[in-house]
């Protein structure tokens, strides 16, 4: 099993800059490289200091001048608000600037404080329906000239300028859940990303459930990679393990406010939780984070991932955004290097 970082930048207040955000992430890019990962993962999101990606591929081939090995990838872009010649013109030229090192992670999109903005009206299906017909196409456009005559898309004979580095071109990952989503990506020939949030390890088996049907369906199709994204963190000691699932409590609380899309948002912040409100919501009560996410001492962390890597998982996506301070990111991914990845040698 491969690991990889999963990172954005993300804000809290107002003390620091996003200058500092970017190159703070820049910093944790360039540690997981030197440490031995696999790839580095950059998700789109619209508004919200939250999560700050308004277009991952400035921040891919910024990092592609920063790094020489470690893969590049979108985790993800989000299909609807992209006209397919965009882009397969804009993942290929990124491919150019990474030498060749990026990966295109593809989803339906998740928030609908970002629908609502970008484009009204539209609903989870519709997204999904948008994805799957932005997939095919963006390879044809690879490929050279195609006309295209779609529910969504319409335009005449067309080609990607530039053409993409990679031969067989970018691999293409979709962010899956449903059945139907991990059959088409395997059906599509598409690598799959899946996560289960904070709902543990029975999820997480169910997901590869989902995707092995996914591939017993289509036996003439060569088994696409699959990723498990998960929220990690390696602690020093049993205090800083609670703690950290403190941290993570109130980011998966502030995470379901942003996805009920019901508080108050003023210059991209969302009004805080109060104790009580944060108390309320109890599948994101720290013991329920701390047993659910991957949180613990090298040794917990091991063992936690060697159940992943036995159930197939080719790729293991640590999510490092937590609402935490950057000294405590980085360390964190210096005690995974350290002590965890030594174990997948």
């Amino acid at each position: 099993m491969k690991f990889s970082l999963f990172v954005h930048m993300e804000r809290n207040d107002l003390e620091k800059s996003h200058a500092e955000l970017f190159n703070d992430l820049t910093d944790l890019v360039q540690t997981a490289e030197a440490g031995g990962f696999e790839a580095a993962w950059i998700g789109e999101h619209h508004g919200m200091e939250f999560t700050i990606s308004p277009n991952p591929f400035i921040n891919i081939a910024y990092l592609g001048a920063k790094t020489n090995r470690i893969r590049l990838g979108t985790g993800t872009v989000i299909a609807p608000f992209w006209h397919p010649l965009r882009l397969a013109g804009e993942a290929a030229m990124t491919d150019i600037a990474t030498g060749g090192r990026l990966d295109l992670g593809i989803a339906r999109g998740a928030y609908s404080f970002e629908y609502e903005r970008l484009m009204p009206g539209l609903d989870a299906w519709t997204a999904g329906q948008r994805m799957r017909e932005l997939v095919p196409t963006l390879r044809k456009l690879w490929q050279g000239d195609y006309a295209h005559e779609g529910e969504f898309w319409r335009f005449p004979t067309s080609t990607s300028v530039p053409k993409p580095v990679q031969e067989s071109f970018p691999p293409i990952w979709v962010a899956a859940r449903d059945p139907n989503s991990h059959d088409f990506a395997v059906s599509n020939r598409c690598n799959v990303q899946v996560t289960p949030l904070a709902s543990g390890d029975t999820e997480a088996a169910s997901l590869m459930d989902r995707f092995q049907t996914a591939c017993a369906a289509h036996p003439d199709i060569p088994r696409p990679q699959i990723m498990l994204l998960q929220h990690t963190f390696v602690a020093d000691s049993a205090d800083e393990a609670d703690r950290l699932s403190k941290d993570l409590s109130s980011f998966y609380c502030a995470f379901g406010a942003w996805f009920q899309n019901k508080r108050p948002i003023r210059e991209g912040f969302i009004e805080p939780l109060t104790a009580e409100e944060e108390a309320a919501m109890a599948n994101y009560a720290p013991d329920v984070i701390r047993k659910n996410l991957v949180i613990g001492e090298p040794d917990e962390v091991i063992r936690r991932l060697k159940g992943y890597e036995a159930l197939g998982y080719d790729q293991y996506s640590v999510w490092i955004d937590g609402g935490i301070s950057h000294e405590r990111k980085k360390k964190s991914l210096e005690l995974f290097i350290r002590h965890v990845l030594p174990a997948f040698a």
